[in-house]
């Protein structure tokens, strides 16, 4: 009988499901490979393990998944699904040497289902008031009204988004309207939601004279695109949801096959530990764009100077192009010393997100942040909708473009500035 080769860590032993890939998996897939999840598979047994082993190795060795996409050494954040040089090996190994189940003795305590919201039940869910069948085809911007139903101002830690029809629903922005405006153009629609694009047709400043006022800040929690996932607020920070508040889900709608109706869902989760600095939404978008056809390597940058009196701290950031991005990079330069705040090398429209920082990143008054959006329109890019390829420009279309980041930022003299914080 011919010798079983089997793959041996350091240790000596040999690497097994039971002992090293089953808390691989549970660390760095399970968030998204289980039941009724965005992946199309589970990784939460040896058997299906064992089933999906070909397509593992495939996307772990050409470094398609986990889908982690900021590059290290470009900001340090938090909740990293990204595969260590040790699981890689480790995963690689033992596959290639039988998959060996080893003592079942010896494998993780199971990982409690949260059930469909990721971060457990949400404190409040609010549903589409009624559901929305967007045409077959066609890119289609609706806003849709919820009573926050709030008797006094709250702060929220985090959201999540569960789509209603996921083959439709391209993403979502979350905004927050004081002014009554939004209902008010839901009523004289009178269909499900209203036509928004361009933009929820709101006042987007925050009505209470705080920082977002002086500099114009959108008002919103937050939104979702394809392969986000949720994550809480670090403690004492939080997005604050005033009890007159409306919260208008502004959902972009592509799809080329589904026509079922659509009803999303939004969870809100409160803060619990008492919240000593707002976090504001600092959109960086350079919108005069001109991507040439035929261009494989166009590049576009933005500026962005933090003003006089407003240090800042970064706390998470959420970069975003469409389908003809490649690479996208956003850096702090103050004085002549560089902070890297993020950098993709191998942007994926599919796969996108906030990330939380590990600990908050000083941006000093006078701080230039520096966005810089790669793009590849030409013919070698296989994501490229149009064939031949054709000038492409700003827009908030699928087949249009981008080049933005929302940083998620605080300010250390936000009290003084706003008098009405606490």
């Amino acid at each position: 009988m011919a010798a079983v080769a089997f793959a041996v860590p350091a240790s000596g032993q040999a690497v097994t499901y039971s002992r090293e890939i089953a808390r691989i998996f549970q660390a760095k897939c399970g968030q998204c490979h289980r039941p009724n999840d965005i992946a199309p598979f589970s990784l939460d047994s040896y058997q299906q393990a064992v089933a999906w082993a070909a397509d593992i190795r495939r996307v772990v060795t050409e470094g398609l998944m986990p889908p982690w996409k900021p590059v290290e050494g470009h900001g340090v954040f938090r909740d990293s699904f990204a595969l260590t040089a040790e699981e890689r090996r480790q995963l690689l190994d033992w596959i290639d040497h039988g998959m060996p189940e080893g003592d079942p003795a010896d494998l993780p305590p199971p990982v409690e289902n949260p059930g469909e919201w990721v971060l457990g039940e949400p404190d409040r869910v609010l549903v589409m008031p009624e559901g929305f069948t967007p045409r077959r085809g066609r890119d289609i911007y609706r806003c849709f009204v919820l009573e926050a139903g709030l008797e006094e101002d709250r702060f929220v830690s985090a959201i999540d988004i569960l789509p209603g029809n996921r083959q439709a629903v391209h993403h979502v922005i979350v905004y927050l309207d004081e002014s009554g405006e939004a209902a008010r153009k839901k009523e004289e629609d009178g269909q499900p939601g209203y036509n928004c694009l361009g933009g929820p047709g709101v006042p987007l400043v925050n009505m209470s004279g705080s920082i977002s006022s002086l500099l114009g800040f959108n008002a919103t929690l937050g939104g979702w695109a394809p392969g986000a996932r949720p994550r809480h607020l670090p403690d004492g920070i939080g997005m604050r949801l005033r009890k007159n508040a409306r919260i208008v889900l502004q959902i972009h709608y592509y799809t080329a096959v589904s026509v079922e109706a659509d009803r999303t869902r939004l969870g809100i989760y409160y803060s619990k530990k008492p919240v000593e600095r707002s976090l504001y939404f600092l959109p960086l978008a350079q919108t005069n764009l001109e991507i040439p056809a035929g261009a494989e390597r166009h590049i576009v940058r933005w500026d962005f100077l933090v003003p006089p009196f407003l240090d800042a701290q970064a706390i998470s950031i959420f970069p975003h192009m469409h389908l003809l991005g490649t690479q996208i990079r956003v850096q702090a330069e103050l004085f002549g010393r560089v902070t890297p705040l993020i950098y993709i090398d191998k942007w994926d429209f599919n796969w996108q997100g906030a990330y939380t920082y590990q600990e908050p990143v000083s941006l000093p008054a006078f701080s230039r942040l520096r966005m810089e959006c790669e793009y590849n329109n030409s013919a070698s890019n296989p994501r490229n909708p149009s064939n031949p390829p054709k000038v492409v420009r700003w827009g908030e279309e699928t087949e249009d473009e981008m080049c933005v980041t929302f940083l998620g930022v605080t300010f250390r003299n936000e009290n003084l500035l706003t008098g009405v914080f606490r």
